[in-house]
Formats: C-alpha cells, structure tokens, sequence
C-alpha cells in the first residue's frame, strides 16, 4: 500500500514483474512476514522475477529451492526507502 501510494504521488510506476511483502512500520522499517515459501513459489508461478521481503526474512530462503531461487531476484530490505529504491522504476 505504502510503495503504490508513493508511486501516484510521485508519478513513478511500480515494476510489473515484481512482487514483495512484509509489513511496514510508522517508521518506516520493514518487519518480517510468515508464509514466505508459500508466498516466493506463488509469484514465481506467476512469472514475477523480483521479489522484496524483509532482511529479518532471509533465514526463511534456505526453504526455496534453488532452481527457483536463481530465476528470482531476491532484495531485502530493512526501510521503506530501500523497499522504494528497489520498486520504483
């Protein structure tokens, strides 16, 4: 919610080839989310090749299996401003 108003403000698209998750606090520091395997093997099944999580979530990619892991990019961030840095074209 936060990257796509920033983009309508900003006039800057958002990549349509990527995809992230976490949640975000009113500081803007990216928590971790559950789920992730299941969430990082859906959007590869749907073509997504980008993908930004939390770095608290790094522990969690061990679970994705290789092949899918070199046919996505994985960023972590830990603030907003690198989730936006790495989302907005």
């Amino acid at each position: 919610m936060c990257t796509a108003v920033v983009s309508v403000l900003t006039g800057r698209p958002v990549s349509r080839k990527l995809a992230m998750t976490g949640e975000i606090t009113l500081r803007g520091r990216v928590l971790p989310v559950g789920g992730l395997k299941e969430k990082l093997l859906a959007a590869h099944a749907n073509g997504i090749k980008k993908v930004i999580v939390s770095i608290e979530n790094k522990k969690d990619i061990k679970e994705i299996p290789q092949s899918i892991q070199k046919q996505m990019k994985i960023v972590y961030a830990e603030d907003m401003s690198q989730v936006l840095e790495n989302a907005l074209l």
